[in-house]
């Protein structure tokens, strides 16, 4: 797998205040914008191209194209601010041709998210984690070990909750397809419709979707100013302590 999609389109509301002209993946926290520290993540993992779909403030991120062309393409959503994650995903229809990564712009995350995901034997998966305790959570509830259902209300799955949705997934193109065509349909009622707790949910209905879990995983998303303290005080200070000691570690 070379490729991976990133969301870009939303317009971080809940962080007004806190981003100024700018979308939710170019916050820092360190010396980069946290969209910049996920490709570079991505491209030590052998990714080679990266396709972001962009809505809110999207000319950054064709700047961002026009800096690292030849890795990052762009493509936008133009009615980002009536849609929901999935319109975003199908907007990429003609962009995104084989399997690929999928992820969100707002993630602070090891490493090893991703050399684990593309590990996995299945063509289809999305990471688990164990409890983070950050609000906002999505528990996912599997049965041998693939995706049955998500929900933020926990009381509302069944007991095979295995863990919290980090958001990043493991794509083929059977299953984009196939949550094309189930979104193609849900469209018809709203645009607002969720690539995860919709999309996903429903294509697994139809096919299996494994959920490898990494228990201790060390990540955060970005959705409001909760989650922002959390990453820059907590989040982001140990995923840079895991990968500098990981790139310390003698190799066996």
């Amino acid at each position: 797998m070379k490729s991976a999609v990133i969301l870009a389109a939303g317009r971080g509301t809940r962080l007004a205040g806190h981003m100024g002209d700018f979308p939710k993946g170019f916050l820092r926290l360190g010396e980069l914008p946290i969209i910049e520290e996920s490709i570079e993540r991505l491209v030590q993992a052998g990714i080679r191209d990266v396709l972001i779909v962009t809505g809110h403030c999207s000319a950054h991120y064709d700047d961002l194209a026009v800096r690292r062309g030849g890795l990052v393409r762009t493509v936008h959503n133009p009615r980002f601010a009536e849609s929901g994650s999935m319109y975003s995903l199908y907007c990429a229809r003609d962009a995104a041709t084989g399997p690929f990564l999928l992820l969100e712009s707002d993630l602070v995350y090891e490493p090893r998210a991703l050399t684990h995901l593309l590990a996995h034997p299945a063509a289809d998966a999305i990471l688990l984690s164990g409890p983070t305790r950050a609000g906002d959570e999505v528990y996912v509830e599997c049965r041998d070990g693939n995706l049955v259902a998500m929900s933020k209300d926990r009381a509302a799955l069944g007991p095979g909750v295995a863990g919290e949705l980090v958001g990043i997934s493991k794509i083929s193109p059977g299953l984009y397809a196939r949550m094309c065509a189930i979104a193609e349909r849900a469209f018809d009622r709203s645009l607002r419709y969720d690539y995860e707790t919709d999309c996903l949910v429903a294509a697994g209905r139809e096919q299996p979707i494994a959920c490898p879990v990494i228990p201790d995983l060390v990540w955060g998303e970005i959705d409001d100013p909760s989650h922002l303290a959390r990453a820059r005080d907590t989040v982001y200070p140990e995923v840079r302590r895991r990968t500098e000691a990981a790139a310390h570690r003698p190799a066996l």
